[in-house]
């Protein structure tokens, strides 16, 4: 079975599905949700699908509590959106909210989450923006709000801008 494909019935069996998984997560980190998902999608049966969730789950191949902090570390690293934003794509992706808040927790516990926040700023503020314009913070504001950063210091951050003169 290619990636891609369909599982036929003749192929429908657990030790199909779990090799099926075995090769999405050989490309990348998937949920729980997500791997049940691509795998009925693929054609096959949760008579099949089930005993290959439970084999990965034992072996430790699926892990949702991993997929969360690797994904909280790349969302708030990399694209440096905050708590909220984060917390909200890691139970799109199906994993449990417990997991996810733990997972969101511990990621941002060891950041700086005003420094993550001028790191965001910094990256939407264009050289020829003007910060003083009082539509320019309203569009700011609204995007870092988006972005997922708690409001009260949205609007701090983008006062301090104003008097710094940034």
């Amino acid at each position: 079975m290619q990636r891609g494909t369909t599982i036929t019935p003749s192929e429908d069996t657990p030790d199909a599905a779990w090799a099926a998984a075995m090769r999405m997560l050989g490309r990348r980190e998937l949920s729980t949700a997500q791997v049940r998902e691509r795998l009925a999608r693929r054609g096959g049966t949760e008579t099949a699908i089930e005993p290959a969730i439970a084999r990965l789950a034992a072996s430790g191949a699926l892990d949702d509590a991993r997929v969360a902090r690797a994904c909280a570390r790349t969302r708030a690293g990399l694209k440096h959106q905050g708590r909220d934003r984060v917390l909200r794509e890691i139970q799109a992706l199906g994993v449990a909210r417990e997991v996810a808040r733990a997972a969101v927790d511990e990621v941002f516990g060891a950041l700086n989450e005003s420094d993550l926040l001028d790191a965001a700023l910094d990256k939407r503020l264009r050289a020829r923006m003007v910060l003083s314009d009082p539509a320019v913070q309203r569009r700011l504001y609204a995007a870092l709000v988006r972005q997922g950063f708690d409001a009260h210091a949205v609007g701090r951050a983008i006062r301090e801008r104003v008097r710094g003169g940034g």
